[in-house]
């Protein structure tokens, strides 16, 4: 698949390129809303050194000639070990926002998770997939004060087909990402938060500063909520459990005690705690502490295939991808995503041959060499 951007000059061939390329296309309040980190972003540099520290080991003469990239996540297929992460606000990359991007994952058989804070509503993507009634979708939320509204949002994501509920646990309070602060961030007038609008009347996205997310936070969301809660999430509905934000082996393990399904080893994408440790480090703890009693995911830092082979090395199920999307969606919308996983998916298929790995059970730790600090 080629995607041609408006000035037919320039054809991106990896992720980097996009994100270069977005920026002539997006706002520079959007592409600082989108790329920024918490404080002096340590924690969002280091989710991409991880990556780079860890070295390959490759295998040879193994035959490699049939390749197979399909996995499965709490019982569903997919066609490559990813999901697109959730994302607020995607309308202002592209007016599909997170229909483009629900469209994309579908069509290329990978996972997408739609976000609380998303600028379509959860049966507005949905209704947008129908042709694609397999596809994993899942539902992220935050357990609002209010727990009639975090009820209401639960039952529309059950009704509507979506497979899991995606907790996001690791923001009692937001973190400050002092670009959006200097920016005064806001929503334009055109935009609001789909799904909240629709059950509430809550619509805070156009007032200034911390684009209206500090408001949300402060007003809506509850930072007394601890693993107690989760039984009465999963209380209220038969979806499966996944907790979003965990850097921990003890939080892992109690993830596993509280009945949670999956969990995503994130620290939000280095958007939330400045300094936490990079998601790829945290993996490498987690993983044997859980020893398969949950399906792992990673995500933070994902910018080529040889990044998900390092991960599923290190024992994720798959891996999750943000702001790449992102990027995506503002150079070309829908074929723009669509793009950006297939570039996604042609890095990893040569990855995995070049390290003698013919499917995914055949990338262990083994492949790794980490480098000496």
């Amino acid at each position: 698949m080629t995607v041609v951007p408006h000035d037919d000059r320039f054809q991106p061939i990896n992720l980097f390129e996009y994100e270069k390329l977005a920026k002539q296309y997006l706002s520079q309040m959007t592409l600082d809303y989108y790329s920024s980190g918490a404080w002096d972003e340590i924690t969002l540099r280091d989710n991409r050194s991880a990556f780079e520290r860890i070295k390959l080991r490759p295998r040879i003469l193994v035959d490699v000639s049939d390749r197979h990239l399909n996995t499965s996540i709490l019982g569903q297929p997919l066609q490559l070990p990813l999901l697109i992460a959730p994302m607020a606000f995607q309308c202002l990359a592209h007016p599909d926002g997170e229909v483009a991007t629900a469209l994309a994952a579908a069509s290329a058989g990978v996972g997408m998770v739609l976000s609380t804070m998303a600028t379509k509503s959860i049966e507005e993507v949905a209704s947008a997939c129908e042709q694609f009634p397999d596809s994993l979708r899942w539902f992220q939320l935050y357990i609002h004060k209010d727990r009639g509204l975090t009820r209401a949002l639960v039952e529309k994501a059950y009704k509507a087909g979506y497979k899991a509920l995606c907790l996001t646990v690791d923001a009692p309070v937001l973190g400050q990402r002092e670009k959006d602060r200097r920016n005064e961030f806001a929503l334009p007038l055109d935009l609001h938060l789909a799904n909240l609008a629709a059950i509430s009347g809550l619509d805070i996205s156009h007032e200034k500063g911390e684009s209206g997310l500090f408001t949300y936070f402060a007003q809506q969301l509850n930072p007394a909520v601890t693993w107690r809660d989760l039984e009465w999430l999963q209380s209220i509905s038969p979806l499966p459990l996944v907790l979003k934000g965990i850097l921990r082996s003890d939080d892992a393990l109690r993830a596993v005690e509280y009945g949670a399904k999956a969990i995503i080893v994130s620290n939000h994408g280095g958007r939330q705690l400045d300094g936490a440790i990079a998601s790829l480090d945290a993996l490498a703890e987690i993983v044997p502490v859980v020893n398969g009693r949950v399906e792992v995911l990673l995500d933070g830092g994902i910018r080529r295939g040889t990044d998900i082979l390092k991960a599923l090395a290190l024992g994720a199920k798959a891996v999750l991808i943000g702001r790449p999307i992102l990027w995506g969606l503002g150079v070309a919308g829908q074929a723009g995503a669509s793009h950006v996983i297939s570039l996604l998916q042609d890095e990893l298929n040569i990855a995995m041959a070049l390290s003698g790995c013919a499917k995914l059970q055949d990338i262990d730790a083994s492949l790794l060499k980490f480098a000496q600090i």
